[in-house]
């Protein structure tokens, strides 16, 4: 074993998952994932080499803050052998506003960014926040080895002219009220993949949707992120699994003046109880959705109004092009494994040149890559998301 491996900690939303990576050469040595928070079966599956080795039900109510000291102990107790060659530690950052550019060193004045900017991020950077400080405590001979990669960095490069809001300048030249993206550490990724895919290593076109509990759709021309569908925060731009994406603003409005809602009970609602859930009030789950989708009109009117939402935004990402597009890629979790999302969504787009062969839609998913376009079509790849990857990559070349 080469002994300068990196652990990846991706605190998300709705999941936890780590890694131990060997960054040099891609190889995974351990990973696992946790997304059943605040029950009373939370349940981590763990992986060697890729390879699902054990499941660990934890038989007790679990807060997110225990899971993540419960999957610590597991690591410094089990599998040692690995951590003793850990040389950093890598953190996924969702926000990291106007003042970060680039991965960088934690200190407290990087706490404090990440904290600053939890008003922006607010399901995403405490949670964040909170796995830093576990690992700061629990592996204290690797404090100054921890290392904040940002999600908001990639998209550092768009231009003003796409960023800004149509509000009087002054906000932003005060308050910095712009559009920052998300996911961009994963867009950045399936960009480098996809100029493999396609054989083309330089000044790459693409639209990239990473789909999952929270989407985005990304404008990248010549490798660099130019316009991206979410915005101040990640509330903005697609519907989400309980996100509402975009949204008339005279809705807050009405909200707080007719109905008399309070602020909190309005972020509650936006953040949380709308989206895909908000319609067919079932699920958020597209595992689940999926086998309901001819059975139930609330589930299917979710995924069409999905899908076409998603399909109104690579169409207008065509703007962005300068008149080549090269590639659409489905990344994340939905779009590495719905079939259905998929075709319903390029369908839509046989007007771009955008046709789905039907046959390789359905047999890419769980993890599998590959172009599902038909002959006369633009290509359409699905790349697996790997943020782990990146995160890892950048953490090495800080920490050594």
């Amino acid at each position: 074993m080469q002994n300068q491996l990196i652990l990846v900690l991706n605190c998300g939303s709705s999941s936890f998952k780590f890694s131990i990576i060997n960054p040099s050469t891609s190889i995974v040595y351990l990973s696992g994932v946790s997304d059943n928070f605040y029950s009373n079966n939370t349940l981590i599956c763990l992986k060697q080499f890729q390879k699902e080795i054990r499941y660990i039900y934890l038989k007790k109510y679990m807060s997110y803050k225990n899971i993540i000291k419960e999957i610590f102990k597991i690591l410094l107790v089990q599998y040692k052998d690995y951590m003793n060659n850990v040389v950093g530690i890598g953190h996924r950052v969702v926000h990291g506003g106007d003042k970060i550019k680039s991965s960088v060193i934690i200190n407290n004045t990087i706490l404090d960014i990440i904290k600053e900017n939890s008003i922006f991020a607010p399901i995403h950077n405490p949670i964040n926040l909170l796995g830093i400080q576990i690992a700061l405590i629990l592996i204290p001979h690797l404090k100054s080895k921890n290392i904040a990669v940002f999600d908001t960095v990639f998209h550092h490069t768009i231009p003003q002219y796409s960023y800004l809001y149509g509000i009087p300048y002054y906000f932003y030249e005060y308050y910095s009220l712009r559009r920052y993206g998300a996911h961009g550490i994963n867009h950045y990724y399936v960009s480098k993949v996809s100029a493999v895919f396609l054989k083309k290593q330089k000044n790459l076109n693409i639209i990239s949707c990473h789909l999952g509990s929270g989407s985005s759709v990304t404008a990248i021309v010549r490798g660099q992120s130019i316009d991206t569908s979410m915005g101040l925060t990640p509330l903005e731009g697609l519907i989400m699994g309980t996100r509402c994406g975009n949204l008339d603003p005279s809705i807050i409005i009405y909200m707080s003046e007719v109905l008399h809602l309070k602020i909190s009970v309005i972020k509650k609602i936006l953040n949380e109880e709308s989206g895909i859930l908000g319609i067919n009030k079932i699920s958020s789950d597209f595992r689940i959705l999926e086998k309901l989708y001819y059975q139930n009109k609330m589930v299917k009117l979710s995924i069409k109004m999905y899908c076409y939402h998603l399909a109104k935004y690579i169409s207008s990402y065509t703007v962005c092009m300068k008149g080549r597009l090269d590639a659409i890629i489905f990344t994340g979790g939905i779009g590495e494994n719905s079939h259905l999302v998929r075709k319903n969504t390029i369908d839509q787009l046989s007007l771009l040149n955008l046709i789905i062969n039907n046959k390789r839609n359905l047999e890419i998913h769980s993890g599998r890559s590959g172009f599902i376009n038909a002959s006369n079509s633009l290509p359409i790849i699905v790349i697996p998301a790997n943020e782990n990857q990146i995160i890892a990559e950048d953490t090495l070349k800080l920490v050594c």
